[in-house]
């Protein structure tokens, strides 16, 4: 069962598996099964929670959520001030991208420390560290603290994330998870909405240290209303997802796994050093072992139907991250644009996105919703490219909004269209699992397109110029039209011999 929030980002009803609500910032956010501890969780023979333990996670998961998107959105508008303050261009992309990393670290951690223990402990934990990273991250002296204050908070996020949806499918009646996951995605899309201006006005008219710290404040405030529903969460001994303990163990090494690879290559990125070319290879390999783990079969080789689809996932979210976290840093100061002016491009992007799965949304036609999967990708690379026209000597910078409300509208054709392909195109019975490789795709699409992104930035900003500008965004555009090749295939029926 799919419901839309009429912005793209997908909330799947959990049957037979926890599924979470698609974004923009490429976030992954976790797929897992729904643990039945005894005794302590609603399962078939026991009786649900009352009326007001249920309205009390329904609204402490939405603020829970609505924090964590907010302050995903909020530092994009704030990072060009950040390293104004700071210094450390070089650790732009890293600071950037940390919480991308450690964020698929944590769903691969906290999927299975739910299954296995409940989800209480996952959920007070992800809480401590994502208000310790945001306050290691607003007292920072240097981007160096600030970027492992972000990576903390981005670990903690993805701990405090997984649970909210287990706790969803094991306490809320079936009947009532359609209005929990519509409310989720909601949570998702509002900060899109307003969070880069409230930004852009701390920034300007008090510190963008602000961005951080009051954010903790409120979640600790969210923390209290959840204690009562805390106290009837339990914890029991043993695993009580459905699989092998060994595939469960594959999972989250291969999680685990590509998560610091994704992170070692951001940092890698940024230096110089043979150190860096070591610890980059390294990362290389792991991802060479780890992907086919959590990806279906012949998803690198852009393989038709269901594998070039999760593909276009990954390449979507790397064209789309690694050209919106530069585009700001770019308005403001090659073009001396206010912090919360630039931050428009963030606005315009929900917006648009929100227009685009409106669009999608109408097309009933089969065949028009199969040129859909490659019209989305190519809109999506066409506003890029008008984006990237803004770094060209005398272009005016109006171009990138230009740009960006055209890329908004193909990321919001064909995110939603995807995720409705690939789950009518599997049994139900495998919902669970090529949603779980859906997240995760756009998660290392997303940390990885950043971190090739932020190399290219780092190693040509010191030339001077808009060069390094262009070279990002036009390295974000040649991933762009790669998804519309993968896109192209995956409305195709899966051929194993392709």
């Amino acid at each position: 069962m799919q419901h839309s929030d009429g912005a793209g980002r997908r909330a799947d009803a959990p049957h037979p598996a926890i599924g979470a609500p698609e974004r923009t910032t490429g976030v992954p956010q976790p797929t897992t099964r729904v643990p039945q501890p005894p005794g302590t969780m609603a399962g078939p023979d026991q009786a649900r929670p009352g009326p007001d333990l249920t309205r009390l996670l329904l609204v402490g998961s939405v603020a829970l959520i609505t924090l964590v998107a907010f302050e995903n959105l909020a530092v994009g508008t704030a990072m060009p001030q950040v390293t104004a303050d700071l210094g450390g261009l070089r650790l732009y992309a890293v600071a950037s991208g940390a919480p991308l990393a450690a964020q698929l670290v944590a769903t691969a951690a906290g999927g299975a420390w739910s299954d296995a223990r409940g989800p209480r402990g996952s959920l007070v934990l992800g809480i401590v560290l994502f208000c310790a990273g945001l306050v290691v991250a607003g007292l920072a002296p240097s981007m160096e603290i600030l970027a492992i204050g972000r990576a903390v908070q981005g670990f903690g996020g993805g701990l405090l994330l997984v649970p909210l949806y287990v706790l969803v499918g094991a306490l809320v009646p079936q009947a009532q998870q359609p209005r929990f996951f519509a409310a989720f995605a909601a949570a998702w899309v509002v900060p899109g909405l307003v969070g880069p201006g409230i930004a852009g006005l701390v920034v300007e008219h008090a510190s963008w240290r602000w961005i951080f710290l009051a954010v903790p404040v409120l979640t600790v405030i969210v923390s209290v209303i959840l204690l009562p529903l805390l106290r009837r969460i339990g914890s029991h001994d043993g695993p009580a997802s459905r699989g092998t303990p060994a595939r469960t163990r594959r999972l989250l090494l291969a999680g685990l796994g590509a998560g610091l690879a994704a992170g070692v290559l951001q940092v890698a990125g940024a230096e110089r050093s043979a150190w860096a070319w070591t610890a980059a290879a390294g990362a290389v390999v792991v991802l060479v072992l780890a992907t086919p783990v959590l990806l279906p079969g012949g998803t690198a080789r852009l393989r038709r139907g269901v594998p070039a689809a999760v593909a276009c996932r990954g390449l979507l979210n790397a064209t789309f991250i690694s050209a919106e976290t530069f585009l700001p840093l770019l308005l403001v100061r090659e073009h001396g644009w206010p912090t919360w002016a630039a931050g428009l491009v963030l606005t315009v992007g929900s917006l648009t996105w929100a227009l685009g799965s409106q669009i999608q949304g109408r097309i009933q036609d089969p065949r028009r919703r199969a040129q859909i999967t490659w019209a989305g990708p190519a809109v999506l690379t066409l506003g890029t490219l008008v984006a990237a026209a803004a770094t060209l000597p005398g272009a005016p910078p109006w171009l990138v909004l230009v740009g960006w409300t055209v890329a908004g509208v193909g990321m919001g054709l064909v995110f939603p269209a995807l995720s409705v392909f690939v789950l009518q195109a599997t049994p139900a019975s495998e919902h669970g699992r090529v949603s779980s490789a859906l997240q995760m795709s756009d998660g290392l699409g997303a940390a990885l397109g950043l971190a090739a992104a932020g190399a290219l930035f780092t190693t040509l900003v010191g030339v001077g110029g808009s060069g390094a500008y262009l070279a990002g965004l036009l390295l974000a555009a040649a991933l762009g039209a790669l998804a519309a090749l993968a896109g192209g295939r995956a409305s195709v029926p899966d051929d194993p011999r392709a």
